[in-house]
């Protein structure tokens, strides 16, 4: 039983994954190769420049993730090494999927080396998971006071629905914000403690985490063309819906979760300007960063490598 638990979530992943490509597939009937790759060509040098910087925006916001909560636990390290940890873990995190327990066995490689137990990785994690959720119901929650619409793009629900859910998303925010400047115990949610920060660590969670939130929907909103595009904020909106639908459905990289989302949220917007915006979020998100991540941490595992290589070839010798 217990050797059919490390499996499962792969198991629903898979599955996720290939419903998803099957409904994305259902909603692109009919659309060619050579659309999407006119699409692309139409974003321009200026729109691929700017979602590079909205890249850039994205993974300093997330090494800030790292470096706010080795501040809330009292540990300092060199923020070159907390950087490159952090573009390490969330850029092969993303891919592989499961986030949390794969940036958990990432994290705790690197920061071990650091002297940092596992239990001190563990509380890492869960701070960097709770500045992600808290950052994730702030947007949301604004995006959806501002535009209460946005929720029946993806959902049955209406406009008074989505107002109400923005309302309460940013009374969560609140409640957050004068927990910590008033001191107050423990917010317990199941059987998990939620400790309020001091004010100056809870400050640096809300710069930190909308940073890479806003700088990821930016990659999307600078790709999309300005006729349709239906603003920044909506997009937004839109993005926390669709990328939380994508990270709870442990499909590698959200792959035809995240696809089929936005191409029925943006039923406006023609699906060749929206694969064509979500090939370069990809692009620059997920692949470019992937890709880099792999070279970072094969030179820091390279003498683990090359005495496994060592080892290999003397046992064939």
């Amino acid at each position: 039983m217990k050797h059919l638990k490390d499996y499962v979530w792969g198991i629903v992943g898979l599955v996720v994954l290939v419903v998803a490509v099957w409904l994305l597939f259902r909603e692109l009937r009919g659309l060619s190769l050579a659309e999407v790759e006119a699409s692309i060509a139409a974003i321009g040098p200026k729109g691929f420049a700017l979602a590079a910087l909205s890249t850039l925006v994205a993974y300093c916001g997330l090494a800030y993730y790292d470096r706010t909560a080795l501040e809330h636990m009292g540990v300092k390290l060199p923020w070159p090494f907390v950087a490159t940890v952090s573009f390490v873990t969330y850029a092969l995190a993303h891919n592989i999927g499961a986030t949390v327990f794969s940036g958990g066995l990432i994290r705790y490689r690197a920061y071990s080396t650091k002297g940092l137990s596992a239990a001190q990785v563990a509380g890492l994690v869960a701070f960097c998971s709770l500045t992600y959720t808290l950052s994730m119901a702030t947007i949301g929650g604004f995006a959806l006071t501002a535009h209460p619409d946005i929720i029946s793009r993806l959902t049955p629900l209406d406009a008074w629905a989505g107002r109400l859910i923005g309302a309460a998303l940013l009374a969560l925010f609140a409640l957050y914000v004068i927990g910590s400047l008033r001191h107050f115990p423990p917010m317990k949610v199941w059987s998990f403690s939620i400790l309020y920060p001091r004010p100056a660590i809870a400050a640096r969670q809300l710069i930190a985490g909308p940073l890479e939130i806003l700088g990821a929907v930016g990659i999307i909103y600078f790709a999309l063309p300005s006729a349709s595009n239906p603003g920044f904020v909506v997009i937004a909106g839109i993005f926390v819906l669709a990328f939380s639908a994508a990270l709870l459905s442990h499909a590698p990289g959200g792959l035809g979760v995240l696809e089929f989302a936005f191409v029925k949220a943006l039923h406006d917007v023609p699906p060749a300007d929206v694969i064509a915006a979500l090939l370069v979020f990809r692009l620059f998100y997920l692949i470019a960063p992937f890709v880099v991540a792999v070279l970072v941490a094969a030179m820091f595992e390279r003498k683990t490598i090359f005495a496994l290589f060592q080892k290999r070839m003397g046992a064939s010798t």
